[in-house]
């Protein structure tokens, strides 16, 4: 097989001409000695074709199933109860038989999740227009319990895009990523416990959610707003809100983060993607605190999943993107050829050798701050030249304590205090030689504050 950089072409999944879609590689799974990936089209079957679930076998040669079926989806599971793989609408045994599950195909699948209440027989689907399914694992009967759009109150005019979802610690967690715009609040984290109503946990955007199972047994979700990068821990039985900066802000936008995940890669070893960087994340806590994580690489690509097969990291693609939906004339990328989507075949430690970790984001952007407030954490560790940036719109002198976290154990201590006045905006480079694992602002006055942190 050819091989360059990484990328073998003859593993390469590619739609029709016509209609002009999307072939994004949704998901892979190392499942019943091969690799499996299943493709998603850019709405459904009607604005695609030629796509499906295909196997890629130990000589890397790429097969397209014989029921494979165009859609777009993006959720994989493996269940153990009934050792089978959940991959888009299919159900795959361990010899490598697929079933399709009728009740769940003509939907854009985000996410399979393990069942609340009776886990050894059934699952939840969750799809990308809020619909939320159970479906039996035996007979793939399949019955919708919620319109999420509706149980979570996301607003009529905004375009739902519910991305993820895991169960863990007695609660299924989902995220929908709806956001078009830095004044946005559309978008959707929420918990369920099997009982009663759904709860909220954030209204801005958020693409996944993950859970270790080893461990301190983090439960993880991201998502972004206007500011930076949000990561939500849930951690001895509380969540806690930390900030991460963007490597770019391409990513944001609700078509524009397919799908960034994380996953385990090495054993007890998971890697995190989110707004084009790569970071470790570690299944320990300390103290209640997210213990283990460090930024790896910057990068551009667009990785829907990613996995460990056969002692490679492999990442799946979304290379070419034309557009034209329902026979419209307008074609909206006409200078994008034939849709096609490629793995990449390395190893971990390839991604070291990617772009250098930086990044920007701020723990305020414009916002109404109170007096004595306190912001969320803000990720500091593993990043170089670092510097704050500073300024507010109140009528009077504010005064900023700067504060760290040096290790990630929840001690916090001042570092430095900065006089902002009146309409004066403030620049602070950190000597070359100085990190923590943490910082974080503290206010003393209120006001529309802006506090950003840009690491080069």
């Amino acid at each position: 097989k050819t091989n360059i950089s990484g990328v073998v072409p003859e593993t390469a999944m590619v739609a029709d001409h016509a209609p002009r879609t999307e072939a994004g590689i949704g998901a892979l799974m190392p499942w019943a000695d091969r690799l499996w990936a299943v493709t998603y089209v850019a709405h459904m079957k009607q604005t695609g074709s030629g796509t499906g679930l295909y196997e890629i076998d130990q000589d890397l040669t790429l097969h397209k199933h014989p029921k494979s079926v165009v859609g777009t989806y993006a959720n994989r599971l493996i269940h153990g109860p009934s050792h089978q793989l959940f991959m888009g609408p299919y159900a795959i045994d361990t010899t490598g038989n697929v079933r399709v599950i009728e009740g769940v195909q003509e939907h854009r699948l985000a996410a399979t999740m393990e069942h609340l209440t009776d886990p050894a027989n059934k699952v939840y689907f969750l799809a990308m227009e809020g619909e939320f399914f159970e479906v039996n694992v035996h007979t793939l009967e399949t019955r919708q319990l919620f319109d999420l759009k509706r149980e979570l109150a996301v607003p009529g005019g905004a375009k739902p895009h519910f991305k993820s979802g895991f169960t863990n610690h007695g609660r299924v967690v989902i995220a929908n990523n709806t956001y078009s715009s830095l004044e946005d609040d559309d978008g959707r984290l929420a918990e369920w416990d099997g009982e009663g109503s759904w709860k909220i946990l954030e209204k801005t955007a958020f693409t996944e959610v993950w859970g270790a199972r080893a461990s301190g047994a983090p439960l993880l979700a991201t998502g972004w707003d206007k500011a930076s990068v949000i990561l939500k821990a849930y951690i001895d039985g509380k969540w806690s809100t930390y900030r991460l900066p963007k490597a770019s802000r391409t990513f944001d936008g609700t078509s524009y983060t397919e799908w960034m995940r994380i996953r385990e890669v090495e054993t007890e070893r998971a890697l995190m993607d989110v707004h084009g960087l790569f970071y470790e994340v570690g299944y320990h806590t300390y103290g209640g605190n997210l213990w283990a994580i460090r930024p790896v690489s910057t990068h551009l690509r667009i990785i829907p999943d990613f996995a460990s097969w056969r002692g490679m990291l492999v990442f799946a693609g979304n290379q070419a993107t034309p557009m034209q939906f329902n026979g419209a004339n307008l074609d909206r990328n006409p200078l994008a050829g034939q849709a096609q989507a490629g793995l990449w075949f390395g190893k971990t430690d390839d991604l070291w050798s990617f772009g250098k970790p930086a990044g920007s984001g701020g723990v305020w952007y414009e916002t109404q701050v109170e007096a004595g407030e306190i912001s969320d954490p803000y990720l500091m560790g593993g990043f170089d030249k670092k510097s704050l940036h500073l300024n507010h719109d109140a009528d009077e002198t504010v005064r900023f304590t700067l504060e760290v976290d040096v290790i990630g154990d929840g001690k916090w201590h001042e570092l430095k205090e900065f006089a902002v006045g009146p309409g004066e905006y403030l620049h602070y480079a950190f000597p070359s030689n100085y990190s923590a694992q943490w910082v974080r602002l503290r206010s003393d006055k209120g006001g529309r504050v802006t506090a950003y942190f840009i690491y080069e």
